[in-house]
């Protein structure tokens, strides 16, 4: 199959075909209308947005490989082997192509259709954006024989253009460093990096990405991506450890007028269902036109092919779309030349013509492939009546619920001290671990707009569990019901009672456990909190030091020598006279202490949840929470050395 990305009579890229959109607001005195934040996300971005450039150059086919190091300043570069970018002269602007691109916003290459026929920048604000956030910036070109050099500072070039002479190949590097007047974080995290890089490799197939970090004083850090199965290896990734229900990946690609389109999923014996929706490569989280294809198509599919070989007991017998995609992983990366996002955080595709694509290709090629292989697609109709039969069950329990009023807003959880305010966007709740906590806790909040819910124990693994099964633990069933939302398909944001839901458990082995249960819980049953930003982590101090009168709290180990040594004049802890206490749970704390150090929002620290990859977060959970032990091992051993607080 032809490379559907290339335009045959439209293979020059020139600086003629750069077109200027001007007249927008100087990127340095509002940052966060470009890149979201200057925080951690923000940094972050930066190097996507460089990265992006030789993306799109591969999705065009001209590049295969690109590289990016993090530098031990911080600083980062990246390097392509694609067209580079334009050195001649722009006819409009007087200026070389490159440094259009790098100093005015919204110039490139990406708003010609005959340069790019499809492009991964959600909104082509492009490398200027990065040059004008950076304390310097060089740019280094390899195009038509020659090599090319330009330097910038917070935007502002600080040379010309300059030819440095003959050279072989094709290809950009940029190298940057971002400025810390405008980032509150400027350094950057190697995971972060590694994950979003490995996306890219697995949605371009055959694509090479390294990246390297050499902050490590031991030895760099280095990642090699490259994916010659590209999604159908990216479905083996996402489904870890799960047992597959049958042993290939489905997988497609098809040409329609509207979009080209990329599938592959694979069930497994899971519960959950894991399905990842991408844009010209960009994640659509919030789902879209192109999501509601797949899931229309899915449930037709599996449903005519059942009534066709008679796997249905009954006549009227169907499977509803949930059934159909319990324990699915599935991947669906759709090319659009000209997408219109939509939603709060603009990765929702709202181009209409895309569904009625996608739901046709699925169609045509999901029932090619079941016909093909009769005795996966009996397993994987097996696998959706076993759903069934538990939603029918879960449904039961629901209406026995509902007639207790369990599940709905008539009678809240006994254990529930409530808050009086009921604007939801005012209060809070504490999901917090055991009834000494919780008396703590119900004792020193403020009862105005703060909430809380004591839970006992271990809640129940969901990620080993079906939706009968989870609602029939009490625990889970108070939580529901306070938070008011709902689960699943009857999931609505605009039902929360609360905009702040806290996790608050003891600082010890078991108060990880108990919030990692309830975190996996949040992810598969109610993600929209999450990324609504609503889920937070509380963090209670670990030590209170006491000197006559003084009291002070530390949180963490640090904190503690720190303030020891303070108290102290630098004499240590066997100093007389000073009092140390473990804070091995929060029930150890008295109510105005925990509302002094954990409660008041004048004076606490909370960790607000957040997913970068909603892809990588289901890797995680399905890692870390499911039934395989090797995955936990190998999980452990890598990351043991960043430990802390441990409890043995």
């Amino acid at each position: 199959m032809a490379d559907p990305r290339l335009d045959p009579n439209q293979n020059d890229y020139n600086a003629g075909q750069i077109q200027v959109l001007k007249g927008l607001e100087a990127v340095r005195k509002r940052p966060g209308m470009y890149i979201g934040s200057t925080s951690s996300r923000g940094l972050h971005h930066l190097v996507y947005e460089v990265v992006d450039n030789s993306i799109d150059e591969a999705m065009a086919g001209h590049c295969t490989g690109v590289d990016v190091t993090i530098h031990k300043d911080n600083s980062v570069t990246v390097i392509d082997d694609g067209r580079g970018i334009p050195v001649d002269v722009h006819p409009v602007e007087k200026l070389p192509g490159v440094e259009l691109a790098m100093t005015v916003l919204h110039a490139g290459g990406k708003f010609d259709k005959s340069s790019y026929k499809v492009s991964g920048g959600l909104h082509g604000v492009g490398v200027s954006v990065v040059n004008a956030l950076s304390v310097e910036l060089e740019v280094e070109v390899w195009r038509g024989g020659r090599h090319y050099h330009q330097s910038y500072e917070r935007g502002i070039k600080t040379k010309e253009l300059e030819d440095l002479g003959p050279a072989e190949g094709t290809g950009t590097r940029v190298h940057f460093q971002p400025d810390p007047e405008i980032f509150t974080e400027t350094v950057f995290n190697f995971e972060t990096l590694s994950s979003r890089l490995r996306e890219l490799a697995f949605l371009n197939r055959g694509l090479r990405i390294t990246i390297r970090d050499e902050r490590p004083e031991e030895e760099p850090l280095e990642e090699d991506f490259r994916f010659e199965g590209g999604l159908a290896e990216y479905v083996e990734y996402l489904r870890g450890a799960r047992q597959a229900v049958h042993e290939d990946v489905i997988y497609f690609e098809a040409e329609r007028p509207e979009a080209e389109i990329e599938l592959a999923m694979q069930y497994d014996t899971g519960f959950s269902e894991n399905t990842h929706t991408f844009v010209n490569n960009i994640s659509t989280h919030e789902g879209g036109a192109h999501l509601t294809g797949l899931k229309a198509a899915l449930t037709r599919t599996i449903n005519d092919y059942a009534r066709r070989n008679k796997l249905f007991k009954k006549a009227d017998e169907s499977l509803s779309g949930d059934d159909v995609r319990e324990g699915l992983t599935c991947v669906l990366s759709v090319r659009v030349m000209e997408p219109q996002f939509e939603g709060q955080t603009k990765t929702k595709l709202g181009n209409s013509e895309v569904r009625g694509a996608v739901e046709n290709a699925v169609n045509e090629h999901l029932a090619i492939w079941l016909d093909e292989n009769p005795k996966s697609a009996k397993q994987i109709i097996e696998k959706s009546l076993q759903a069934a039969r538990a939603r029918e069950a879960a449904r039961r329990a629901r209406d026995l619920a509902r007639k207790k009023n369990a599940l709905e807003g008539g009678v809240l959880p006994g254990k529930l001290a409530d808050c009086s305010l009921s604007d939801a966007s005012l209060t809070e709740i504490y999901i917090v671990e055991g009834d000494s906590a919780g008396g703590s806790a119900k004792q020193g909040r403020d009862r105005s707009f703060q909430a809380i819910l004591p839970i006992k124990g271990k809640i129940l693994n969901v990620e080993r569990a079906r939706i009968d099964k989870i609602l029939a633990n009490t625990e889970i069933r108070a939580m529901i019901t306070a938070l008011g939302t709902g689960i699943r398909e009857e999931f609505s944001l605009d039902k929360a009672r609360y905009h702040k839901v806290i996790i608050m458990t003891d600082a010890d082995v078991d108060g990880a456990h108990i919030r990692t249960l309830l975190l996996t819980f949040f992810f598969r049953q109610m993600r929209e909190l999450i990324e609504a930003g609503y889920i937070y982590i509380a963090q209670p101090p670990l030590y209170r030091i006491a000197k006559g009168k003084q009291e002070h709290y530390a949180f963490t180990e640090d904190e503690r020598t720190e303030v020891v040594k303070r108290l102290t004049n630098g004499k240590g802890e066997e100093a007389r006279g000073l009092n140390i206490q473990r804070y091995k749970g929060l029930g150890e704390m008295n109510p105005d202490q925990l509302w002094n150090t954990t409660m008041d929002p004048d004076g606490r620290t909370l960790l607000q949840v957040t997913m970068e990859s909603a892809a990588e977060a289901d890797s995680i959970f399905s890692r870390l929470m499911g039934d395989e032990v090797e995955p936990r091992r190998a999980f452990i051993e890598k990351n043991a050395r960043y430990v802390r607080n441990l409890d043995i």
